[in-house]
């Protein structure tokens, strides 16, 4: 009997090649588009679980208060990782102290890598579950050891065993290979982690990290807690454990006043839940799982919709089909059988299609997304979902016709007397097409308004010059030891304007610090202000912007004690003249613990450095300090493919142990809208996708409308009625549903982007012409998506029409 149901079924899409196409093709670009955000979705919800004690690791956080803000780091102070040792070691098994990722050079011979990477405790490995190819987790308890990944040692050794080899680190730390790590996944924090150093051996060779005091924050501290002990337990525990030790220190007043207040971030949080605002989970990128979740669903939902709606429309004609069958001995449970064979076929052709449609568009995804990402067939739970998927689309969609149909009694459906009419017989159909419309149009809406914030924030004044702008790092001693010989041989080649130097790249602030003071100051514990040591070339370099004042003079020393500042700092030091003014600075680090006051020598326009979607922190430059940056303005009358070859041949003359190495500041700061644009990319595909279905469902409404309506098309034409006015009268119940489904999209898309815009401090405004131009586009749309239809019939000749009456 299943065989004959099939059998029959196949016949039935045959016949009907137009509608079993739309039908098979909208749902398998639905479920297609359905497991691309659900395995996207996995990715993110899998980050970092690739660690076996994912669930007992945590990082160390300090939330501070500054200028009234709650703000949160995720750097501690050096002495505070003794401190936990001493005092807080019980509700933990291990305490990991750890460097910030950071650029190293790696050399053997010849070959020179440039690679990121971490100089940990001995027990990293080991709270961290590395997957180890060569050696042990307890590789690093040789202090003058390092760890590699798989990729880097073949990058290094090719096919020669690495094991202890030495390899140079920055060209002035000789260390033995110890052990050989598998990569860490794409989904992992520590994804672009390629070496592990010995912490130990950092911390004897590193006196600036080792006089570090409570109020320089500058290392990450991993935890993992004993077995039974929750996250909130240890957080609690730890909580005024740098407070304690610091409100008893005379030359710690300033950080005491911030109120540190330490906690433990789980790792399960470290990528979902990574932006804090005074003291709470902001946002981060759970909002775009959520984003891309609600997506899927809904370009699927438009699928299933179209399913619906066409296999409802077709079933009302098979209603004589039904009374014959039932005429000639069919039972019904016969006949339901046949409707759901037909709907379970149709849905198990469209999932083999979409599964084609998803191994073909995963790599381009990949891309788009960058993530590593495959089809997980091997996964168990993917084909449960996907078999409850087939079952529910199947039942669903054939729930109409095999239940409703098949109750009709076979006397009254032949005397035609039970055909399905009436004002709301279409009621159902119109309800599922503003649905389907709805949503695509806030999609429209909601990925026009990404991109005009995008833009928007591109088009912010940065406050200096990117284009020709090269950033070089200073990755070894021969930087320091050569600079001023650099900037001459530079100069001369003849394609560089300008040389300086800086603490930070232009692109980033990788200093701030508290204890300032000013006169008239009235804030009790003021914000931190980003502090930098530049060069007294930067200004040109950049390009300043001076709203009053001058920059530092190189052959005038007391520059030296002097500052110039932005915008934003003038603004709340709150001086009327700020130039020649006194900005008081106390910072162990930088003046000795002793309180020196330095005088404002310019003010600049505020420079955009980190974020360009959030406020400008209070800035102050100054010329003493260590810079760690070579920034080079290219001559204009250069193009920059004739000078990188000039400039590298200098390079490699005076810093021979380095690989030539540079940044465009303009691709630096264009790299900043990234996470921004990649969600732009995504919602305007998924927006496509589902403006494309739901005309592919209203394409095939209405020509099942045109069929429908036939006779009647000819009686009008018969009267008189034009093409036009037959066009209209098939065309405005149409452009009704769409016009209804943008009243309805227009308040659910502009709440939803408000809701998103909300954690941009420079943001755009919503502007009236993106729901009017969307609400227009989708009008356009549907009149060219139906017009054919609509014409096609209005076309044809009514004898033939009308001759069978």
């Amino acid at each position: 009997m299943l065989r004959n149901y099939l059998k029959i079924a196949l016949r039935n899409l045959l016949k009907s090649k137009g509608y079993s196409a739309i039908n098979i093709g909208g749902l398998a670009i639905g479920m297609a588009v359905a497991m691309l955000a659900g395995l996207w979705i996995y990715d993110e919800l899998s980050f970092n679980k690739n660690h076996k004690n994912y669930d007992h690791i945590g990082m160390i956080v300090v939330d501070q208060v500054f200028g009234g803000e709650l703000q949160t780091s995720k750097s501690v102070p050096y002495p505070f990782v003794q401190e936990l040792k001493t005092n807080y070691s019980d509700n933990f098994k291990y305490i990991v102290p750890s460097t910030h990722t950071s650029d190293g050079i790696l050399t053997v011979g010849e070959k020179k890598l440039n690679r990121k990477g971490q100089f940990i405790a001995a027990e990293g490995p080991e709270m961290l579950s590395l997957e180890m190819l060569c050696g042990s987790w307890a590789s690093l308890q040789d202090q003058q050891s390092i760890m590699l990944s798989a990729s880097a040692a073949k990058a290094l050794f090719g096919k020669v065993d690495p094991m202890n080899k030495v390899v140079s680190v920055n060209s002035d730390m000789l260390l033995k290979v110890a052990g050989i790590y598998a990569d860490f996944p794409k989904n992992s924090q520590f994804y672009d982690v390629h070496f592990l150093g010995s912490w130990a051996y950092f911390i004897a060779n590193n006196r600036y990290m080792r006089e570090k005091q409570w109020d320089n924050h500058a290392l990450n501290l991993y935890v993992e807690v004993k077995p039974g002990v929750e996250f909130a337990k240890a957080s609690a525990a730890i909580k005024d454990s740098e407070l304690n030790v610091i409100r008893h220190l005379d030359n710690m007043k300033n950080e005491a006043a911030t109120n540190p207040q330490m906690w433990v971030h789980p790792l399960s949080d470290w990528h979902l839940y990574s932006n804090f605002k005074n003291g709470q989970v902001d946002s981060g990128p759970v909002q775009y799982v959520w984003l891309v979740g609600v997506i899927g669903f809904f370009v699927l939902l438009l699928a299933c919709i179209n399913f619906m709606n066409l296999s409802t429309a077709r079933s009302e004609k098979r209603a004589k089909e039904v009374g014959i069958r039932k005429a000639i001995g069919s039972l019904r449970l016969q006949l339901i059988g046949q409707f759901f064979s037909e709907s379970f076929l149709v849905v198990l052709l469209s999932f083999a299609i979409a599964m084609i449609l998803l191994n073909l568009s995963l790599p381009w995804f990949n891309d788009l997304s960058a993530k590593e990402m495959i089809v997980p067939t091997t996964n168990s739970y993917f084909w449960l979902v996907s078999i409850a998927f087939i079952f529910i689309t199947g039942f669903l969609a054939g729930s109409y016709p095999a239940l409703y149909l098949t109750s009709f009694q076979p006397v009254k459906v032949l005397k035609g007397s039970i055909m399905h009419v009436g004002r709301f017989a279409s009621l159902p159909r119109k309800v599922l097409v503003v649905m389907q419309f709805t949503v695509s149009i806030a999609l429209v809406i909601c990925t026009i308004i990404i991109y005009s914030q995008v833009n928007f924030a591109k088009n912010r004044p940065v406050g200096y010059s990117r284009d020709g702008l090269l950033m070089i790092e200073m990755k070894s001693d021969d930087f320091y030891k050569k600079s001023e010989l650099i900037s001459a041989e530079l100069k001369r080649t003849g394609v560089v304007r300008e040389v300086a130097l800086s603490q930070s790249p232009v692109t980033d602030v990788w200093s701030q610090n508290g204890g300032f003071s000013w006169k008239g100051m009235t804030m009790e514990n003021p914000p931190g202000f980003s502090t930098l040591t530049v060069s007294p070339e930067y200004a040109n370099v950049v390009q300043w912007k001076f709203v009053a004042g001058r920059n530092f003079l190189g052959n005038l020393a007391s520059d030296s004690a002097g500052f110039v500042i932005n915008e934003t700092a003038a603004k709340l030091l709150g001086f009327k003249q700020p130039v020649g003014e006194t900005l008081s600075w106390q910072s162990h680090w930088m003046t000795n613990d002793v309180k020196k006051d330095f005088r404002i020598l310019g003010v600049v326009k505020d420079m955009v450095m980190e974020s360009p979607f959030q406020k400008v922190a209070p800035s102050v430059f100054f010329l003493f300090g260590e810079p760690n940056w070579i920034n080079i303005r290219l001559n204009d009358e250069v193009n920059a493919s004739a000078a990188l070859p000039k400039i590298e041949a200098v390079f490699r003359k005076l810093t021979p142990t380095v690989p030539f190495e540079y940044k465009f500041a303009d691709q630096e700061y264009d790299a900043k809208f990234r996470s921004e644009e990649r969600m732009g990319k995504l919602a305007g595909f998924f927006a496509s996708l589902a403006i494309f279905i739901s005309c592919l469902g209203l394409f095939g409404l209405a020509s099942f409308v045109a069929e429908q309506r036939t006779k009647e098309i000819g009686i009008r034409k018969v009267l008189g009625a034009s093409v036009r006015n037959l066009w209209q009268m098939l065309s405005q119940d149409f452009i009704q549903l769409v016009v209804i489904a943008a009243i309805i999209a227009t308040p659910i898309a502009w709440y939803a982007m408000q809701e998103w815009l909300v954690k941009y401090a420079y943001r755009t405004e919503i502007s009236g012409w993106i729901f009017a131009g969307t609400g227009l586009g989708a009008l356009i749309v549907t009149l060219l998506t139906v017009s054919y239809q609509a014409i096609r019939a209005a076309m044809l000749d009514p004898v033939k029409i009308l001759k069978s009456e």
